[in-house]
This record gives C-alpha cells, structure tokens and sequence, in this order.
C-alpha cells in the first residue's frame, strides 16, 4: 500500500525553506501532495493560482532526492477532510524555531481529535532557512531588498514584478 503524505502551506510565496522540506519528505512517503491552501485570512499577495503554479515550478525545477511522486493540489476545505480526500496517512509540518513549535502542538492535537488514524510528522528546518517566513520574505522585497537568499531566482522574479 501506497504512503501518503500531505504537506500544506499557503506558500505565498513558496521558500526555500519550503522546498528544504518537500525534499526531505519525499524520502519518508511514496506520494507527496503539496496542498496549497486558499486561507484568504492571510491575504496573500499571490492568487490561488498563481501559488500553485509557482509550487509546481519550483518542485519540477528542484531535485526531489527521494522516490515520491508529487502532485500539488488545491484546498479550502479543512485540512484534516483536505487530509481524507488525498487519502493521506501523513502530515508533513516544517518547525523553524519554537514559536512554531506552540502553534503546531496546538494544531495537532485539534487534528488527533478529528482524525487519530493521520499521523503529523515534523522536520525541523535546516539551519540554513530556519529564519525564512514567506511573510518577512515580502517584507523585504516590498523595500526593496535583496530576497536571492530565501528564495528561487524565478520567485524573487515573480516577487519584483508584484512590486514593481
């Protein structure tokens, strides 16, 4: 049988620090669906569509160093029915410091209670974007600064041209 995971996000825009653990998942599951979630409370930057199109991208243009099939699928549902849907045995959450830690124990206790046969699986972010939030990301291209480090070059391309 097939394992399933499913790594959600808004990826507005998708990091590199995104794409550390896409890759790193893709070595624990033999399909990875990278949910891409609407949550308009964050107002994103990017519309739906263009976030999933950045994701596929981004995935199609990075080495995956596991075996995992990926596909990046769309949500605005709740993440564990979003869960169901894909068949997913697996949530992939990235921690990047402590603060994140509080707000994903939470998260996962809600989502034991409604679904206790998906499992969450974390992985801690490599040293290297342990700092890298999609939210200073566009800070910091909004005044102008130099993003090169926490993102693709095509996605700081897509960044100027929102802000030019």
């Amino acid at each position: 049988m097939q394992r399933v995971g499913l790594y959600p996000g808004t990826f507005d825009p998708i990091t590199l620090g995104h794409l550390d653990i896409i890759q790193r998942a893709t070595k624990l599951v033999d399909r990875l669906i990278i949910g891409v979630a609407i949550n308009e409370a964050k107002r994103p930057l990017f519309s739906l569509e263009e976030r999933v199109a950045m994701v596929e991208r981004e995935v199609e243009t990075h080495e995956m160093p596991g075996r995992a099939q990926i596909a990046v699928k769309p949500f605005d549902s709740l993440l564990m029915q979003f869960a169901e849907e894909c068949h997913a045995g697996v949530l992939v959450r990235g921690l990047r410091a402590v603060s994140d830690f509080e707000y994903e124990f939470q998260m996962t206790a809600m989502n034991e209670v409604l679904n206790p046969d998906i499992e969450t699986v974390f992985l801690m972010a490599d040293v290297r974007h342990q700092a890298v939030a999609s939210r200073l990301v566009k800070e910091i291209a909004s005044l102008g600064g130099d993003v090169s480090h926490f993102v693709s070059p095509a996605v700081k391309a897509d960044l100027l041209e929102k802000y030019a």
